[in-house]
C-alpha cells in the first residue's frame, strides 16, 4: 500500500498510480554484467572498504540521516551491497526483523516469476449450464468463472507511463454480455451466477485492519476480480449553500444503497468528508461539507463481496441487451451447491477471455503498487504449481521458493502477498538476497525495470525528481503507518553497481519527512559510492 499522490486527505490510504520510463542508455548492459552468478558470500569487507575515501563519505552521510532528532526516535535497518562482489558499503540491524510494507512485493512478484514465467496467462469464461433452445431460451444456469485474473478493468497493456484504460472498466463483462446475447440467448430460465470457487473465500487476509475493508487499496480478495474490485464515487457541490451535495457511484447504484447527507458549505471553507460501511453492509454513508464551487472529488472505494458484485453487474449488462433473466444474479463459493442445470451435462462454454501475460502484470503490480494483484499473483502462483486453494497453503509453499532463493529458513514471515499485513516481517538481509537472487534469473530485467524508477515513473515519480539520483534507481516503495521502505537496484555516479534495502519502522514521522531521511541514503549511495582510479589502481 503506498500513500496516493490524489489522496482523499484523511479519507483514505491506497496505492500509488505508477507509469513506465525507460533505463538510461547503457544501464542493461552495465547490470547484465554486474549481476552475473556470484560465487562468494555476501558481506565480506576483505578488501580494505573502511579505507575507501567513498565508502567513509557515504556512511558519515547515511549515520548523520539516521541519527537526527526525528529519525532517531524509530528503528532503522538498512544494507547497502555491491551487485556485483556482495561487499557490504554500510549496514545497519540487517538480520532484525523489520514490516517491510509493500516491500513483501518484492518477494511475492519475484515467486510469480519464478514459478510462473513470464509468459504466464489465465482465462476467464462464460459458461451455460443448459441448452438453448430454437426461441433463445437458455434452460439452466448462466456462470461467469473465475480464475484469478486480477485484470478484468480493460486496462491498456503494455503499460506505458500510467494506468490508462480503454474505455469503461466494466467493458471485459460487457464483452461477455454482447457474445451472449450474439449466441441467440434471449432468455435465462435460472440463475445468474459468477462462480469464483478456485479459492476459498478469504476475502481478506490475517493482518489486514477494519480501515482496510472500505478502500480499493484493501479490496476484498477473489478468483473474480472485475475493476481490481473497486469503483468510484464521485461527488460533486450543490449549486448554493446549505443545498446536498450530487454523487455518481455508477453501476454500483445498482448494489449499493448511498445514505447521502454531504451539504455545500460557503464558497472557500475546508472541505471535510466521511465515508462509512459497516463489515458486510451494503450501506454506503457519505457525510460532511463541501464547499460552493469546491472541485468535485473522487473517491476509489472497495468492493467487499466481489462476486456477488461481479454477478449483478452481469445481470444489468445482459438485461440491457435486451435478455431476459427469470433467476436472480447470485455468487457461487467454494464449498456452496452445485450450480443449477443438467446435473450430468458439461458446461457450454459461450466466451472466453485470456488475460494479459504475467510479465505485463509484474510491472503494473511492482510501478503501482497494486496491493490486489500482489494477492492474486501469490494464490495463482501457489494454486498453480501445489493445488493451494488457501492463504495457508499458499504461504507454505511459497515459504519453500524462499530457500531455493538462498534465504534462511525464519528470516521472511509473510501473512499476504502484498505487504498490507501488520503481521509480515523481514530483514534487510532477506531483501538483499532476494534481489540478488533474482539478478540472476532470465527475467531479471523484466524484474528490476518493473519497479519503480526514481525521479521518473511510479511511485518514485515525485521522489528524487530533477536530482542525480533520478534514473539511477529501480526500487520498491513501502508505507504503511509508521513504516516507510525502500529496496531495489541502484547505479552509482561512478558506474557501481548496488543493492540495497532500506526500512524504516516505528517512527513517528510523517510519511514525506520519512521518506526525506530513506532518499537521503539513496542520494549518498548515488554520489558517494564508487572507487576512483587511483583506489582501483591499488586494489
Amino acid at each position: 500500500m503506498e500513500l496516493n499522490r490524489r489522496s482523499h486527505g484523511r479519507l483514505q490510504r491506497c496505492a500509488l498510480f505508477c507509469a513506465i520510463a525507460l533505463a538510461p542508455a547503457g544501464m542493461s548492459a552495465a547490470w547484465a554484467q554486474a549481476t552475473r552468478p556470484v560465487h562468494s558470500p555476501a558481506g565480506a569487507n576483505r578488501i580494505g572498504l573502511i579505507d575507501r575515501p567513498d565508502v567513509a563519505r557515504f556512511r558519515k552521510r547515511v549515520e548523520l540521516a539516521l541519527n537526527s532528532a526525528g529519525p532517531g526516535k524509530g528503528l532503522w535497518g538498512v544494507l547497502v551491497t555491491d551487485a556485483a562482489s556482495g561487499e557490504i558499503y554500510y549496514e545497519r540491524d540487517a538480520d532484525n526483523f523489520f514490516s517491510p510494507a509493500s516491500n513483501a512485493k518484492l518477494f511475492t512478484t519475484a515467486f510469480a516469476l519464478a514459478t510462473l514465467g513470464p509468459d504466464y496467462r489465465v482465462g476467464t469464461r462464460i459458461v451455460s449450464f443448459g441448452e438453448i433452445d430454437g426461441n433463445g431460451g437458455l434452460n439452466g444456469d448462466l456462470a461467469l468463472i473465475g480464475s484469478g485474473d486480477a485484470n478484468l478493468s480493460n486496462r491498456k497493456f503494455p503499460y506505458d507511463k500510467d494506468a490508462q484504460r480503454e474505455g469503461p472498466p466494466e467493458k471485459a463483462l460487457a464483452d461477455f454480455a454482447d457474445a451472449v446475447a450474439s449466441r441467440g440467448v434471449r432468455e435465462i430460465s435460472g440463475d445468474v451466477v459468477a462462480d469464483d470457487s478456485l479459492f476459498q473465500p478469504e476475502r481478506f487476509p490475517s493482518g489486514w485492519t477494519i480501515d482496510d475493508m472500505l478502500w480499493s487499496y484493501g479490496a476484498a480478495v477473489s478468483a473474480i476480480a472485475v475493476n481490481d474490485n473497486a469503483f468510484t464515487l464521485e461527488l460533486w457541490s450543490g449549486e448554493h449553500e446549505g443545498d446536498f451535495a450530487r454523487y455518481d457511484a455508477g453501476l454500483a447504484a445498482d448494489f449499493y444503497t448511498f445514505e447521502n447527507t454531504v451539504r455545500t458549505s460557503a464558497r472557500g471553507t475546508v472541505e471535510k468528508l466521511a465515508i462509512a460501511r459497516d463489515p458486510g453492509s451494503l450501506v454506503i454513508r457519505v457525510s460532511g461539507t463541501m464547499p460552493e464551487g469546491g472541485a468535485p472529488r473522487k473517491l476509489s472505494v472497495a468492493v467487499e463481496e466481489p462476486a456477488e458484485y461481479a454477478a449483478k453487474l452481469l445481470a444489468r449488462l445482459l438485461e440491457k441487451r435486451g435478455i431476459k433473466i427469470d433467476g436472480r444474479p447470485r455468487a457461487r463459493h467454494a464449498g456452496d451447491p452445485s450450480i443449477a442445470g443438467a446435473p450430468a451435462m458439461q458446461p457450454i462454454i459461450l466466451a472466453e477471455r485470456t488475460s494479459p501475460p504475467l510479465a505485463d502484470d509484474i510491472v503494473f503490480t511492482n510501478k503501482e503498487s497494486e496491493n490486489l494483484h500482489a494477492e492474486l499473483l501469490l494464490l495463482l502462483a501457489a494454486h498453480e504449481k501445489a493445488g493451494a486453494t488457501n492463504y495457508e497453503d499458499a504461504l507454505k509453499f511459497e515459504s519453500n521458493f524462499f530457500g531455493t532463493a538462498g534465504i534462511g529458513a525464519g528470516d521472511v514471515v509473510l501473512s499476504d502477498g502484498s505487504g498490507l499485513s501488520r503481521k509480515d516481517l523481514v530483514t534487510p538481509r532477506s531483501v538483499v538476497r532476494l534481489l540478488r537472487y533474482a539478478s540472476t534469473q532470465p527475467w531479471r530485467e523484466l524484474y528490476r525495470t518493473s519497479l519503480p524508477l526514481a525521479g521518473e515513473d511510479g511511485t518514485l515519480s515525485e521522489r528524487m525528481k530533477n536530482a542525480p539520483v533520478a534514473g539511477h534507481v529501480f526500487a520498491k516503495t513501502g508505507t504503511i503507518g509508521h513504516v516507510n521502505a525502500l529496496s531495489g537496484y541502484a547505479t552509482t555516479a561512478r558506474g557501481t553497481q548496488l543493492l540495497f534495502s532500506i526500512l524504516g519502522n516505528n517512527n513517528g514521522l510523517h510519511a514525506q519527512e520519512a521518506n526525506r531521511v530513506i532518499d537521503a541514503i539513496v542520494a549518498a549511495m548515488v554520489e558517494e559510492l564508487g572507487a576512483d582510479e587511483q583506489t582501483k589502481k591499488r586494489r
